[in-house]
């Protein structure tokens, strides 16, 4: 089958980001409130990815993110007027091309909600329950050694049974700003045991490579990966 522009030009890219970071540190920002009074400057000269609304939390401060990554129907759907105007290369599910047709800094991959992680995102990217084990797939492919998980708290408050579509009712108190969900604004409830596989079988895969996966979020309910301080895990980049 013939590719599209828009898709000659996202395999393109993800051929020319393999192994771009190779040996580099990266740091994977979460959402979570531990991240509320967080100073994103502590990252400066280490890349980010930023996930859903975390550019957020880089607004007025004149930095942003090298990278962005978004999976989930909603938040894509609701905020993609906003997504298009990010300066970070951003990392988007094919299906939603013909909203960002305008937008150069944008390469998509095929969703492959079968897989519970993939290498290489020009097989697909599999979206494991929570856009973090997506960004982690990117992660591996641009060849990072060591990912630092920062604001995933995995825990929510929430009425529902995970994936139910809910819509937000007062303020949020899932994330780092309670506007990051406004009120009225529908998302999905979390599904934490899938999300636990997806990380499982995200830290098997770096394993095997000789790579590895900190958590250094404070105060975090996910124990899946090894976990660390972050100024400590610094030390060495």
């Amino acid at each position: 089958m013939r590719l599209s522009r828009t898709g000659r030009r996202s395999r393109a890219h993800l051929a020319e980001i393999r192994d771009a970071h190779k040996g580099e540190t990266c740091v994977i920002l979460g959402n979570g409130p531990s991240l509320r009074d967080f100073d994103v400057s502590t990252l400066d000269g280490i890349p980010a990815f930023c996930l859903n609304r975390g550019y957020l939390l880089w607004e007025r401060t004149g930095r942003s993110p090298a990278y962005y990554v978004a999976v989930n129907d909603l938040v894509i759907e609701q905020f993609s007027d906003e997504i298009a105007k990010l300066d970070s290369q951003a990392f988007l599910p094919w299906l939603h091309r013909e909203r960002f047709k305008d937008s150069r800094g944008a390469t998509f991959f095929e969703t492959r909600i079968d897989e519970p992680f993939l290498t290489d995102p020009r097989r697909g990217v599999a979206p494991g329950a929570t856009v973090t084990i997506a960004a982690l797939q990117l992660a591996f492919h641009m060849g990072f050694t060591t990912v630092i998980l920062l604001g995933v708290d995995h825990r929510f408050e929430y009425d529902g049974l995970p994936h139910d579509e809910v819509r937000q009712e007062g303020a949020d108190p899932n994330h780092f700003r309670s506007d990051y969900f406004g009120h009225g604004r529908l998302w999905n409830l979390p599904d934490l045991d899938q999300s636990e596989r997806g990380y499982a079988a995200a830290r098997d895969a770096f394993r095997r490579d000789g790579r590895q996966i900190i958590n250094a979020t404070d105060g975090t309910d996910l124990d899946v990966f090894d976990r660390g301080e972050l100024s400590e895990v610094l030390l060495d980049v």
